[in-house]
């Protein structure tokens, strides 16, 4: 390619798991299912303490606008309503079932039958799906989208975070259900474009991938360097289309859907089966877990659980992490469940955890040659400490993905991101005051 490469850093990969399929963990006891696994508003629960509920049944309704039904993973009985403490910190309705251990399907769970754009759309909008790379959006809306202004649909195959190979054995044991996905995606948003993107760490699902789409029209897999963020939206986007997406524009804006590859296949499974989204594979790893695994886990099951498939721990957990090191979100305790979007539970040892002592900037410039947007994380911090929004604005820093190159490299170990997610949150409320006084002003 002729465009020039974002920049990125290359971490330690430590995909300890890729070569394991993955495995299907018992039956929890209990399985606690937040009504918030998606970016939008909260399904709106249609189910009581007491309700008799199966695999497949539903138990949240899709709220107002941007939203996701929510459904049972497992057969039992409704146990409690409760209240969880989100990954975003506020409270969320959660419904806790206690399984009775029989896995029994729902008896409305039958194939799907798509002939047209509003099938496709119409069954997706019942199938709980939403982004599986971490993201949460609901995946219907994603797709539905005026056929004129797509013309090239990207498959994100990155998986570039360290730790993380769920991604990977979707390539490697569910290739076919990517392909008919990809079939699916193409045939009603009249897409002729298709880039398969996958870093060349992972020749294994290149030569997956490439076999499952020999005979689509249309389609190539993109080996990509082994450079993170690689996985990143707009990243991705611009290394395999040289498009860019500008500030406060969406993929779409740019003729392009970028989408997650599980995504993609709990697409296929979701129309071949009728199964909404009710399980996931996710990734166990960690210096502090005896048996790093794949799992195949009943969404809304404990995280504990997964540790005792995993033969416990070897030592105590410093941290444990929902996704990858870089961009992962702290776990409180092993009680906290397994949402739609989780791809991997990291749990981390005294030494791997624990971080290095900071000392003062030392005005190196690392940070920004980093950036994959080339932003200025030693002026965004001056001008959030000074209290001056107008400046954060002007330095663009609303445009950070918040993806930790800035502090990888850091030689003076210095919480960059955290300052960058805080000064990102002044220019916000800063934005709302704007907008309050002018709608004021004007009457």
């Amino acid at each position: 390619m002729l465009f020039k490469k974002l920049s990125g850093v290359r971490v330690k990969h430590c995909k300890n798991t890729a070569d394991l399929a993955p495995v299907r963990i018992a039956v929890p006891q209990t399985v606690y299912i937040p009504m918030a696994m998606h970016i939008g508003a909260p399904a709106v629960l249609s189910v009581k303490v007491g309700d008799s509920v199966k695999v497949g049944t539903l138990i949240g309704e899709s709220g107002a606008g941007l939203s996701s039904p929510v459904y049972s993973s497992v057969s039992g009985t409704v146990k409690k309503i409760d209240e969880i403490i989100a990954i975003a910190g506020n409270h969320v309705a959660t419904v806790v079932i206690d399984s009775d251990g029989e896995q029994t399907i729902d008896e409305s769970i039958s194939p799907y039958e798509v002939n047209t754009k509003e099938d496709f759309l119409a069954a997706l909008k019942k199938s709980g799906i939403v982004g599986l790379g971490g993201a949460g959006f609901p995946t219907p809306i994603k797709l539905n989208a005026d056929n004129s202004r797509v013309d090239t649909l990207v498959i994100n195959g990155a998986e570039c975070e360290p730790y993380i190979t769920s991604d990977t054995r979707t390539m490697l044991d569910g290739a076919d259900d990517v392909a008919y996905g990809i079939s699916l995606i193409c045939k009603f948003l009249e897409i002729d474009n298709v880039i398969i993107g996958i870093e060349k760490n992972k020749p294994q699902c290149i030569s997956a991938m490439r076999k499952a789409t020999e005979d689509m029209a249309g389609v190539r897999v993109m080996p990509l360097p082994s450079v993170y963020p690689q996985g990143g939206e707009k990243v991705l986007a611009y290394h395999t289309t040289g498009r860019v997406i500008p500030q406060g524009k969406l993929p779409l804006d740019v003729g392009i859907i970028v989408i997650n590859c599980t995504t993609v296949a709990a697409i296929a499974k979701f129309i071949r089966t009728g199964m909404p989204l009710v399980e996931k594979c996710v990734t166990v790893d960690g210096s502090a877990v005896s048996e790093p695994k794949n799992l195949i886990v009943p969404i809304g099951t404990p995280v504990g659980e997964l540790i005792k498939e995993c033969g416990g721990f070897k030592e105590e957990p410093r941290k444990a992490l929902y996704g990858g090191p870089m961009m992962g979100i702290a776990l409180p305790d092993l009680t906290s469940p397994i949402l739609k979007q989780t791809n991997a539970v990291i749990f981390m040892g005294e030494k791997e955890a624990t971080p290095p002592p900071v000392t003062p900037c030392i005005k190196c410039g690392a940070c920004i040659e980093a950036c994959p947007f080339s932003l200025d994380p030693v002026a965004i911090s001056k001008a959030y400490k000074a209290g001056e929004p107008a400046t954060l604005e002007r330095l663009k820093v609303d445009i950070c993905m918040e993806c930790g190159c800035c502090s990888y490299v850091c030689p003076a170990k210095r919480n960059i991101v955290q300052r960058n997610k805080m000064a990102k949150s002044m220019l916000r409320d800063y934005k709302i005051k704007q907008k309050a006084t002018e709608e004021k002003k004007n009457g």
